[in-house]
């Protein structure tokens, strides 16, 4: 099927804001645990051989289609595949992520867990009954790792160790969080959780158009495009495959613009919309099991995100910080100690970092200058960062050379 929808108008925008906004309101939360959205995805289902052939449809009806939707029950399977172009080193992510230490309290946290999405390929088993009922589960070899929300509790399991995670909400957990803020915060494990934080960061930097169909764990779909406007992005499309019949999106891939691998891939293998069995969000702790419960964790203080999570909990939001820019080429300047001045005595010095974690930044790093002086650029193939000799960093889902230039421009 051709492309049959070109970059909305003025007017489309703004119905495209409002059914966002819908659009949110119907989504199924499938996950009860905070990671930083910008590091987690899926790999693609496999799609039987040809397009289906289905009625044309704009970008604004797909849309509205989406938002809806009121598909509240699913269950299935999902693959992660996520490929941001790091460097493997033994032992690292604990050291930088903050998780699966024995301070954090217990290995069945979800913040000492699922920071293990943020790389490689995992194979996940979801199910969902509406707002108070979800169950995820990771698949190893020989282990399983399972998130389980069942009305005002959430549990987390790890098989390998023997050990429970538990924590006390009211159910509906304002803003992703439970009882005075203290359970896991949602995890975006679906399409669907990855959609809406694309389409509530569109705006008017956003091409948004319908390129075809496609079929996905055996269900026919369209294809909803969104492309940045601007230069200087990594980000180079992302593709969203909608269910052509409930409006649930299927599939989500995040493509860089430098080409080659989607850094970003969603989807899923095995789905159906029919409500699971009660017992699935059934849980009690295996006979002998360490339990650890939410107001224990972390001295008292409650479950803790993982670091990062509150910068980036979707796509162009960084509240909270000094930001340059609009749109898809928004870039997060934080100052270093002292407000980054070069003379307070606090230049970085390779001493102050784990040995373990310099390696990992100088095998990422490009020495760069100008007129801020010089720094080092630190690459993925998504999120890239500046750190300037004083302390300064500039962060984005830019090229190195949209953060130099910003770097520039603030001095």
């Amino acid at each position: 099927m051709a492309p049959n929808d070109s970059t909305r108008t003025t007017e489309e925008a703004k119905d495209l804001a409002a059914g966002r906004r819908k659009t949110a309101r119907y989504l199924v939360p499938v996950a009860v645990a905070g990671v930083a959205a910008a590091t987690i995805g899926l790999v693609p289902a496999l799609a039987a051989s040809g397009d289906p052939d289905l009625p044309k449809i704009s970008a604004q009806e797909l849309i509205e289609k989406m938002a809806a939707s009121e598909t509240q029950q699913l269950s299935g399977t999902v693959k992660i595949n996520t490929d941001l172009g790091l460097p493997s080193f033994d032992g690292l992510a604990g050291s930088l992520t903050g998780g699966g230490g024995q301070d954090e309290g217990s290995s069945a946290a979800p913040d000492a867990k699922l920071t293990e999405l943020a790389t490689g390929t995992h194979t996940l088993r979801i199910a969902a009954d509406g707002p108070d009922r979800q169950k995820v589960s990771i698949l190893e070899d020989s282990s399983e790792y399972s998130l389980i929300h069942n009305g005002d509790d959430v549990w987390g399991y790890d098989s390998a160790s023997n050990e429970v995670f538990h924590a006390e909400g009211d159910g509906q957990r304002e803003g992703g969080h439970g009882k005075d803020g203290q359970t896991p915060g949602d995890l975006p494990t679906t399409p669907k959780d990855l959609a809406d934080e694309v389409l509530k960061a569109a705006d008017d930097t956003t091409s948004v158009t319908v390129d075809g169909t496609s079929q996905v764990a055996g269900r026919d779909a369209y294809k909803l495009v969104v492309k940045p406007k601007q230069e200087g992005s990594t980000v180079g499309s992302i593709v969203i495959a909608v269910d052509a019949k409930n409006g649930v999106p299927l599939k989500f891939t995040l493509n860089p613009s430098s080409g080659g691998k989607a850094v970003v891939d969603v989807g899923f293998t095995k789905v159906d919309f029919s409500r699971p069995a009660a017992s699935t969000f059934d849980f009690t702790p295996p006979k002998g099991a360490k339990v650890t419960e939410a107001d224990e964790h972390a001295d008292g203080e409650g479950t803790r995100a993982p670091k990062g999570h509150e910068e980036f909990k979707g796509l162009g939001d960084m509240g909270g910080l000094d930001v340059i820019g609009e749109g898809w080429t928004s870039i997060a300047k934080i100052e270093g100690p002292a407000g980054g001045q070069g003379d307070s005595g606090t230049k970085n010095e390779k001493g102050d970092v784990p040995a373990e974690a310099q390696q990992f930044l100088d095998a990422l790093g490009d020495k760069v200058e100008g007129k801020f002086g010089s720094g080092t650029v630190f690459k993925t193939r998504l999120v890239n960062a500046l750190m300037t000799d004083d302390g300064t960093v500039y962060v984005g889902a830019v090229t190195k050379d949209a953060l130099v230039k910003a770097a520039n421009e603030a001095k």
